[in-house]
């Protein structure tokens, strides 16, 4: 598996943290950033339909925002830069509602978050400069949007 998994974290059922294997040699490093088979041997089975990047410059808040009817499962990650990212369970019915975890993603660290459905997420950018990419489990429902002050 070229996947290393951190589950529950915080004691947050379904957060968890990906780190995904990395092979480096004198030209640079290659890994795998999404594999079907090692997140079903990790024990997900996530169908992923849409892939969102965005990039924005330091200090720039980005969340922390839900979908309301639709929600959507979550994997994150930074190609550059550095953010603090985090998740807060906005499920009702969760022994853990209203419990946030936070994690610095970047790009040497290789981290990504996998955020459950039913949870608010947002970060704010450390570097000068960020590229933040992640995959959702539905589609963006432009009127479906809710965010926390």
């Amino acid at each position: 598996m070229q996947i290393s998994v951190d589950y529950n974290v915080n004691g947050i059922e379904g957060l968890c943290v990906i780190t995904s294997k990395v092979h480096g040699d004198l030209r640079g490093y290659f890994m795998e950033t999404y594999n079907l088979n090692d997140m079903k041997e990790a024990g997900f089975n996530i169908n992923f339909v849409q892939d969102n990047q965005s990039s924005s410059t330091k200090g720039v808040l980005r969340g922390l925002h839900y979908q309301i009817k639709f929600p959507q499962c979550k994997l994150v990650r930074v190609i550059s830069g550095s953010v603090f990212d985090v998740a807060v369970d906005l499920r009702k019915n969760s022994k853990t509602f209203g419990k946030y975890y936070g994690l610095e993603l970047t790009s040497e660290n290789h981290k990504q978050i996998l955020i459950p459905r039913g949870f608010a997420h947002g970060f704010i950018v450390l570097s000068d400069w960020a590229e933040f990419f992640y995959k959702c489990d539905d589609f963006y429902h432009p009127n479906d949007e809710g965010g926390i002050i």
